[in-house]
């Protein structure tokens, strides 16, 4: 007999993805539609853009800063670009976050191996984490919520159970049928996210698994939805909503909100990509007609690569050697291009246009 779901109760109830059935009513549908348009221009303006890696290099920077964040680890985008070449930091939050972006990347990668499933979540959760991490075996995991620390939910418990509901969830995830991906996807992440299958790093393996989705059915070509934006600007509702599909089973407001969260950073990101591209372009012009004799298309990818540059960057992609390269940085930084940092023993170059027009709201950057 199926038991009424109760907040201090072990849901092994859980219903199977596959059981469900109405998921897409009308108003899903049509913000399935805009959420779509909005992927697809999204597609194409990270197709347009001359330097892939840097969309590479920074967006999923973000998103695992934003996503981080969410679980309330929070670091800055300074730390963030300063540490991710480092094989050693320091800074604990700084760290996990740039876990959580090798974990994308990684998996990314493993998509050519194997689709969404049990196994490549374990190993996104392990990178995350920096230990391993495999499937809860033992009880007495739950959520709580609130100053009291009040049992909110308390997911399914015993191996086997939540085995058997992540064999669902695979076969939801993998079974191209009448749903939309993207509703798939966002139904898909709230019962990945109601089993709870790992003892720490479900929410943000989860969230990396909704960007490995959209790669795998085609919607995106790169891993650069930087949907943790969304999430964290409206983190109260992300909660409530997955709490109502539980215990109200209220699905269509849940669904609205991942798609609108879809089409909102979509958007979004393409507007960033458009103006780093013209950018891009200026500053080539700039250090063209300023520095030719130094000016080379791909010195100027290089440095938008990544807000941060080093040394070794411009050595490493074959442009010149390092005291050449070391001059180059300075003749950019002496005409405004970059902006010298110190930051130990190791000098910085900032791109400070670049960085305003990732980490903030505004489209404003002082000119060249």
């Amino acid at each position: 007999m199926t038991m009424p779901w109760s907040p201090d109760r072990p849901y092994n109830d859980l219903p199977a993805l596959t059981s469900l059935s109405g998921l897409d009513t009308k108003p899903v549908l049509r913000a399935c539609i805009e959420a779509r348009a909005a992927l697809a221009e999204l597609k194409q303006a990270a197709q347009l853009i001359p330097n892939q890696g840097m969309l590479i290099n920074t967006l999923p920077l973000l998103e695992a800063q934003a996503s981080s964040e969410i679980e309330n680890i929070v670091t800055t985008t300074d730390r963030l670009f300063e540490n991710v070449d480092r094989v050693n930091v320091d800074d604990p939050a700084t760290k996990e976050a740039i876990r959580y972006r090798q974990a994308l990347m990684e998996g990314f990668a493993a998509l050519e191996r194997r689709p969404i499933c049990t196994v490549l979540a374990e190993a996104v959760c392990t990178r995350i984490r920096g230990v391993d991490m495999s499937v809860r075996r033992v009880p007495g995991t739950r959520l709580a919520g609130g100053i009291s620390g009040t049992t909110i939910y308390t997911p399914p418990e015993g191996e086997a159970v939540i085995r058997g509901l992540l064999a669902d969830w695979e076969q939801f995830m993998n079974t191209p049928g009448e749903l939309d991906p993207l509703i798939r996807m966002a139904a898909g992440h709230y019962q990945f996210e109601a089993i709870h299958p790992f003892t720490d790093g479900n929410g943000r393996t989860g969230r990396i698994l909704n960007s490995l989705f959209l790669i795998q059915e085609g919607l995106l070509t790169l891993p650069i939805l930087y949907l943790s934006r969304f999430v964290i600007r409206n983190r109260d509702d992300y909660y409530g909503f997955l709490l109502g599909v539980t215990r109200d089973e209220a699905w269509e407001p849940w669904l609205l909100y991942m798609l609108e969260g879809v089409r909102e950073t979509a958007l979004w990101t393409s507007a960033r990509i458009g103006m780093i591209r013209e950018l891009a372009d200026a500053t080539a012009a700039f250090v063209r007609e300023r520095l030719p004799k130094i000016y080379t298309r791909e010195l100027i990818d290089v440095i938008f690569s990544q807000p941060y540059c080093r040394i070794a960057n411009i050595v490493a992609a074959g442009l010149v050697e390092r005291q050449t390269a070391s001059k180059y940085l300075g003749q950019l930084a002496e005409n405004g291009v970059l902006v010298e940092k110190t930051v130990g023993r190791e000098k910085l170059f900032v791109n400070p246009r670049l960085m305003v027009l990732l980490t903030s709201e505004g489209t404003e950057y002082e000119p060249l």
